[in-house]
């Protein structure tokens, strides 16, 4: 499994696409694999603020209920609509077509405690 270089991620399985003060955020291939066929995505409402680790999203499966964490604090300010109709989208391309949401981030220098590629692939081999 390879995760894209320029993401930084959480050890709860989260990444982030940092351009700016905007972040992508969606959950790992890792984290989908773990939760089989998602069947339903609760995304939050554009203006919501989040705090880093807070709730940000859950991510229904036929196996489990998830809760997607902020992996930086901000406000929303764009979601992945297409999931509404389409959650499986998740599971066919999670580290693109299938991000969450887009935050404008208060405080850019949150991503300093995240994780790069490599750091993220030696965690899991930990696990």
């Amino acid at each position: 499994m390879t995760h894209p270089t320029q993401f930084r991620y959480t050890k709860k399985h989260e990444w982030v696409d940092l351009e700016g003060n905007h972040a992508k955020v969606g959950i790992t291939e890792h984290a989908q694999d773990k939760l089989g066929d998602i069947v339903f995505v609760e995304l939050p409402a554009v203006g919501t603020a989040v705090k880093k680790g807070g709730n940000l999203a859950t991510v229904e499966s036929i196996k489990a209920v998830g809760d997607v964490y902020a992996p930086m604090s901000g406000a929303v300010v764009e979601v992945n609509t297409q999931l509404e109709s389409s959650p499986e989208t998740i599971n066919q391309d999670p580290h693109g077509a299938g991000w969450l949401v887009i935050l404008e981030v208060s405080d850019p220098s949150e991503a300093d405690s995240l994780l790069d590629a490599s750091g993220y692939e030696q965690y899991l081999n930990e696990g």
